[in-house]
């Protein structure tokens, strides 16, 4: 398979999600969690059978009935039932510009309206837990994944350096940390892009804490196949680079003989994880259906990335390098200095 041939279509397709994900980033309309912009979180219990989804919609009239100075300020209701018990959660996100006490008094508000409306689908639902997250935790929440997630990555690209560290066969370190910075990058801002399109159009899938967890474990599954890419291709830079005969060849070649070698591999772990994880989004607790979803966005784009954005940024910055053969660095063992 000539992967190198179609490139710039590779190419060409992750710089359009790259645009579109960084302008949603930037300009969309976030569908941020309570954890990010504060809230409240309650938990209520019942003894009968209840309709999930009727409660739902009828929570859901709330928005327009509390205000604050004829603006509503409430972002989003969320209704999800708790696995194994009989029990669920509301979930309700507020205006984070609202001063606190105020916002204290409309919270308080949304709690007695929403306890009566949900006693109307059954009379022994009580509530049983009752949680009020402020905007300044959430400002923090904010801060520390950013934080976060650029350490991490700074921390990987340090790593890639020292495990390529030197120089082989005429290709620098710097190749393989610059371009593992940047399909990392790729990754996690098209994930982000890509679930918050769907955010759009489906409420439940939120940005909170969950989707940064998501982020980060995108980065070292992403790192893990670029890595395995990146070895096969310096020990096939070892084995033809620079030689002469029926064992030569050029860095086209090479590139595209690394990545016929891992191919199988690569995809067979991908698709196995994303069926693990399609498992678990259609099964699985609704309240963590948005990590998964994260995560098998990451998964796509992380293994699409390591075969065909890795691999051909590093034939574009080193084709015009002359590749020379490698020679392995021996220690003459009377230089050694005995202390």
């Amino acid at each position: 398979m000539d992967v190198l041939k179609n490139r710039f279509i590779y190419l060409g397709v992750s710089a359009f999600l790259l645009i579109l994900s960084i302008f949603m980033l930037v300009f969309g309309k976030l569908n941020l969690a309570i954890d990010m912009t504060g809230g409240i979180n309650i938990e209520y219990t019942y003894e009968n059978s209840i309709d999930i989804e009727k409660i739902r919609t009828d929570l859901d009239t709330l928005k327009s009935e509390i205000k604050y100075k004829d603006k509503e300020v409430i972002n989003n209701i969320g209704v999800y039932g708790i696995t194994g018990e009989n029990a669920f959660s509301l979930v309700a996100g507020f205006d984070s510009s609202i001063d606190e006490v105020t916002l204290n008094t409309l919270k308080l508000e949304f709690k007695n309206k929403a306890l009566d409306i949900v006693k109307q689908s059954d009379e022994t639902i009580i509530e049983s837990k009752y949680t009020s997250i402020g905007k300044s935790f959430g400002d923090y929440i904010k801060k520390t994944a950013f934080v976060t997630l650029f350490i991490a990555i700074i921390a990987i690209t340090i790593y890639v350096s020292y495990a390529f560290s030197g120089v082989i066969s005429g290709i620098s370190v710097i190749s393989f940390a610059l371009i593992t910075l940047a399909t990392l990058f790729h990754d996690v801002i098209i994930s982000a892009g890509l679930y918050i399109i769907v955010g759009i159009f489906y409420k439940d899938f939120q940005i909170d804490t969950f989707f940064i967890t998501a982020l980060l474990t995108i980065l070292g599954y992403s790192i893990n196949d670029t890595i395995v890419i990146f070895d096969r291709t310096r020990d096939n830079l070892k084995k033809y680079a620079g030689k002469t005969g029926k064992d030569s060849k050029d860095l086209y070649e090479i590139v595209n003989l690394s990545i016929n070698e891992t191919l199988r591999r690569s995809i067979y772990t991908s698709l196995t994880l994303v069926f693990v994880l399609l498992t678990i989004f259609l099964f699985g607790p609704e309240n963590i259906r948005g990590f998964i979803l994260a995560m098998m966005f990451g998964a796509i784009v992380g293994t699409y990335s390591s075969i065909f954005i890795a691999s051909t940024l590093l034939y574009e910055v080193n084709k015009n390098k002359k590749l020379s053969i490698y020679k392995k660095v021996e220690v003459n063992q009377d230089d050694k200095i005995v202390v």
